[in-house]
C-alpha cells in the first residue's frame, strides 16, 4: 500500500511541472527567468512603453491617494507617452505626498506579484487592477492623452482574461509586477541628472533632507520590494 505521505495529487504534479508550487509560488529557478526577461522586456525599444506606462500610472496613483489620506483634495492626474506624468492637487500633506509617488509604484509593484502568486484567484486580480484604472480615469482623466494611455492600461489587465491558462495569466502578471519594481527602481536615477526638478527637488526644499537622500530612499525601497518578492520565492522553495 503506498504511504498517503509521499503522493503527489495531480494539481501539486501540474505545478511541479511548470516550475510552481502549489501555492503559486514559482521556483528559483524560474523567478531568476522572469526577472530576467522582465529586465529585458523594459529596456526594448516600443515595447516597452506601455509597461512605463504602468509604472507611471501606480506612481501619480500613489500622490493622489497620499493627498486624499493626508486631507487634500486631487484634481487630475496627467500621463505622458514618454513615461512621465503629474497629479494636480490642492491640500494634504507635501512631503507625504511628495515621497508617495516612487515608494507607491515599488509597493504597488510587490503587491501585483504577491497577486500573481494566488493562482485561484488570479482572474479576480486582474479584475481589480483593470477596474481600478477605469475608476481613476473616470475620476482623475481629463485630457484625451491620459484617457488613451489609461485606456491602453485597461486592456493589459483585462484582455489576458480572454486566457483559458491560469498558469499563463500568473506568470504574465508576475513578470508585470517585475517590470512595475524595476521601473520604479530606475526611475528615480534619472532625478539625480535634473537640476530643480522633480520629486526629490520638492521635498529638499521643504525638508533639511538633501534631494539626493531621497532619491537613496525611494532605490532603496525599490530594492527591498525585489528582495521581498526573492525572499517569497526562497521561503517556498525550502519547503
Amino acid at each position: 500500500m503506498p504511504d498517503p505521505r509521499n503522493s503527489t495529487s495531480p494539481a501539486a504534479k501540474k505545478y511541479s511541472t511548470y516550475g510552481l508550487n502549489s501555492s503559486g509560488v514559482p521556483s528559483r529557478g524560474l523567478f531568476i527567468i522572469e526577472l530576467v526577461l522582465a529586465l529585458l522586456l523594459t529596456r526594448i525599444p516600443y515595447l516597452s512603453v506601455p509597461f512605463k506606462w504602468l509604472e507611471s500610472y501606480f506612481h501619480e496613483l500613489s500622490h493622489g491617494i497620499a493627498t486624499m489620506l493626508s486631507g487634500g483634495i486631487v484634481s487630475h492626474i496627467q500621463l505622458f507617452p514618454n513615461g512621465a506624468g503629474f497629479c494636480f492637487s490642492q491640500g494634504g500633506s507635501p512631503l507625504f505626498i511628495g515621497f508617495a509617488g516612487y515608494f507607491g509604484a515599488a509597493c504597488w509593484g510587490y503587491l501585483i506579484y504577491l497577486l500573481a502568486t494566488w493562482p485561484r484567484g488570479i482572474r479576480v486580480s486582474f479584475a481589480l487592477l483593470g477596474g481600478l484604472v477605469v475608476l481613476s480615469g473616470l475620476l482623475w482623466g481629463r485630457d484625451i492623452l491620459t484617457l488613451a494611455i489609461l485606456a491602453v492600461l485597461t486592456i493589459i489587465f483585462l484582455m489576458p482574461l480572454k486566457l483559458n491558462q491560469n498558469k499563463i495569466l500568473t506568470q504574465f502578471l508576475r513578470i508585470v509586477g517585475l517590470m512595475i519594481m524595476l521601473n520604479a527602481l530606475a526611475s528615480p536615477m534619472v532625478l539625480f541628472g535634473l537640476n530643480g526638478q522633480g520629486d526629490a527637488v520638492l521635498l529638499a526644499e521643504r525638508s533639511w533632507i538633501p534631494a539626493w537622500i531621497w532619491v537613496v530612499l525611494w532605490l532603496f525601497t525599490s530594492a527591498c520590494a525585489l528582495f521581498f518578492a526573492w525572499r517569497r520565492v526562497d521561503s517556498k522553495s525550502r519547503r
